[in-house]
């Protein structure tokens, strides 16, 4: 059922992208394992004119495995974070891997769109716009919180070292490390003189 409707979805993005049929055409035939370790293992392909999505185990030209939201980031491509950090992984063929992922990104649906075939143009608009404002509330709200707990933590309570004192500190630790690599290196050269004579 999920992966039928994601199927449904996925395809009615096609005709929108012509970068999306060309890459639909390019990638007949391959396949990618899209999992979720413990959710779901989702298999992506490409007839050429269509995208076809299935449940379960088959062999596949790439597998990208990570979690759920780490997933959603890659395949949204709001981030390349999740793959630099080790979040998710890509193994098998990286190139078809990056051409699925472009794929997926050029596909994906508009909710606002898909929640227009519902409800129909006017108030999906209202909930699209009071679901972003939530958002972003939100996201100031969280913002805020943080900023004022660290504040708090390191001018009221002192627990915490505020970020200027901390960035002092770290340059002081480079420039330190700096200078033990260049006294090793110097005793390194020392004993090798020493030691020809």
């Amino acid at each position: 059922m999920l992966s039928a409707t994601l199927e449904n979805v996925l395809n009615r993005g096609l005709p929108r992208s012509v970068r999306a049929r060309q890459l639909c055409a390019e990638l007949s035939g391959r396949r990618i394992a899209v999992e979720a370790p413990g959710l779901a293992r989702l298999l992506l392909g490409s007839t050429g004119s269509s995208l076809s999505v299935e449940r379960g185990a088959g062999t596949v030209d790439a597998q990208i495995i990570g979690g759920p939201l780490s997933l959603c980031i890659l395949s949204g491509g709001f981030s390349q974070a999740p793959l630099r950090r080790g979040d998710v992984e890509i193994r098998g063929d990286a190139e078809i891997a990056e051409k699925f992922q472009e794929l997926l990104r050029l596909v994906s649906p508009d909710a606002e769109e898909e929640l227009s075939l519902l409800i129909g143009d006017v108030p999906a608009h209202r909930v699209a716009r009071l679901a972003h404002g939530a958002f972003e509330w939100t996201r100031r709200a969280a913002t805020t919180l943080l900023r004022d707990l660290g504040e708090y933590g390191s001018h009221e309570r002192a627990d915490l070292v505020s970020r200027p004192e901390g960035e002092q500190f770290l340059r002081a630790v480079d420039a330190l490390r700096e200078d033990a690599d260049r006294f090793e290196a110097r005793l390194a050269l020392l004993e090798q003189r020493t030691g020809a004579k």
